[in-house]
């Protein structure tokens, strides 16, 4: 069982602050966090076997150090059914990557099955020169591009904070029974705000943290997409002052 100090050591070791994928999800499901499983393929060949094991249908990301935003450059195919649509897949997005990001080291392509629909909602922690960890909460996907409906709050955060946060967004009555359409659970939520409140208070070395989308259900929620970031090491930043 990989734990949160070897997964950060591991990306350490490489120079890197910036966790794959893969990396960011192990990393919160360690701390209790629930995110979809991801799997690392280096071919078709492997792309295919994984998503027949997850079971159909998949999506496929590309598995970078240097890339941040997957979806702009074409590095995000959704909603695979078929061994077909996957090799298509696969060869599309490292085709996509290298014609636009021709520097950018790629591992490979991350393969999930997709996870059911819910109401796409984003938590997020980043650190404030100031106050430290700020968490942050709103209604998830492109809609925190378009509509920037969200909350904050400084770590650590109590249940009240938590259960503020939620509902103080504009767009709160659509995690209810809004037009008849599935309440989610706002608890649960909750819960997922305090737990990375938790998370980024024990482990300081950890800058910023995007679970964007988290899909939110009646029975609970999971990160579809996750990305954490680490504080550049002690001697990297002595090393920055001392070239300036």
């Amino acid at each position: 069982m990989v734990n949160t100090k070897s997964i950060i050591e591991g990306v350490r070791q490489k120079s890197r602050t910036l966790l794959t994928e893969i990396e960011s999800k192990e990393l919160l499901r360690e701390a209790g966090i629930p995110a979809v499983e991801s799997k690392l393929a280096t071919s078709k060949e492997e792309a295919i076997a994984i998503s027949k094991n997850f079971g159909f249908p998949v999506a496929l990301k590309i598995a970078s150090p240097d890339i941040t935003h997957k979806s702009d450059i074409g590095g995000v195919k959704l909603g695979l059914r078929t061994s077909t649509q996957v090799s298509k897949a696969y060869s599309e997005i490292i085709s996509a990557v290298r014609q636009r990001n021709p520097k950018a080291v790629i591992d490979g392509v991350s393969v999930q099955k997709m996870a059911r629909p819910g109401v796409e909602v984003i938590i997020g922690m980043t650190k404030d020169a100031q106050f430290g960890p700020v968490l942050m909460f709103g209604l998830g996907g492109i809609l925190v591009e378009v509509l920037k409906d969200v909350s904050f709050r400084i770590a650590p955060l109590g249940k009240r904070d938590a259960r503020e946060m939620i509902r103080e967004i504009k767009g709160y009555p659509l995690l209810e029974d809004y037009r008849g359409q599935e309440p989610v659970d706002i608890s649960n939520l909750e819960k997922l705000l305090l737990k990375v409140s938790g998370f980024a208070e024990s482990h300081p070395e950890v800058k910023e943290i995007d679970l964007n989308p988290i899909f939110a259900y009646r029975d609970g929620a999971i990160a579809v997409d996750a990305r954490v970031i680490l504080e550049e090491p002690a001697s990297q930043i002595s090393k920055h002052n001392t070239e300036r």
